[in-house]
């Protein structure tokens, strides 16, 4: 985990939601998503409160509109799986614009529709206000039991080694004269990918053999311990026990 790694989600600044600790910002987006998903739907006040909510931190973080909106594009297949309900979910009909419309499909798309984009939006500030590093360390620091750390950080390190194995094997069928056009090609390109999993197990064999010969026993070292003073705490928890007291008045009203 010593190495530093960009992604593209991320956007370098230097606003108060950057500069807190990684480990008080992953707690604040987890304890904020598990009151959103708790939240009846009904309480549709309560959605749009929310959203204000995410648009004061994103403000707060210096987050443009528009690059928010555009990582929110990954939730389209969710959209996509949201429309379909009313017209998929049985239950009592109604009549929306001349359509048939079931009432349960409704209620059930805007549960889907309203709490998927407040997660991803939570999800997109927190990538965007935090790197790949701190993260690991955040999580880390949380208690999140090694193993796992250790699998995410090699995803993250290796990650752009097998996008690059990829790509040159890509430009190997290129040079030869392949072009993938159909069904027919399909052959092909199952033997490559079965070729990159080979070649990838086996780097990985060997990347541990290497560990292992370092002193590697299970664990890997701690490079940094970030701490978080009551303050930073405190901050952090501004969007959760604001989300809290909406969340407690959806369920009362």
């Amino acid at each position: 985990m010593g190495a530093g790694h960009a992604h593209r989600l991320y956007r370098h600044g230097h606003s108060p939601v950057h500069r807190l600790p990684p480990h008080c910002k992953l707690a604040a987006v987890f304890a904020f998503v598990i009151i959103v998903v708790s939240t009846p739907r009904e309480s549709m006040w309560a959605f749009g409160l929310y959203a204000v909510l995410l648009a004061a931190v994103a403000t707060a973080a210096r987050i443009p509109a528009a690059f928010l909106l555009k990582r929110l594009l990954i939730e389209v297949p969710f959209v996509a799986f949201a429309v379909l309900m009313p017209f998929v979910v049985p239950g009592e009909q109604v009549h929306v614009l001349g359509l048939s419309l079931s009432e349960p499909g409704l209620w059930g798309a805007w549960n889907v529709l309203a709490k998927g984009t407040l997660g991803v939006g939570a999800s997109v500030i927190l990538a965007s206000t935090t790197e790949l590093r701190e993260l690991l360390l955040g999580l880390q620091r949380l208690k999140l039991p090694p193993l796992l750390v250790q699998i995410a950080s090699f995803m993250i390190r290796y990650g752009d080694v097998i996008t690059d194995e990829m790509r040159r094997m890509s430009i190997a069928r290129r040079s030869r004269g392949f072009e993938a056009k159909g069904i027919r090609h399909w052959g092909v390109l199952g033997k490559t990918a079965g070729a990159l999993f080979i070649r990838s197990y086996e780097r990985g064999e060997r990347v541990h053999l290497a560990m292992v010969s370092r002193g590697y026993a299970g664990s890997m070292p701690v490079i940094d311990e970030v701490t978080a003073s009551r303050e930073q705490w405190t901050y952090a928890a501004a969007l959760p026990v604001a989300a809290l007291f909406i969340c407690l008045l959806g369920w009362t009203l």
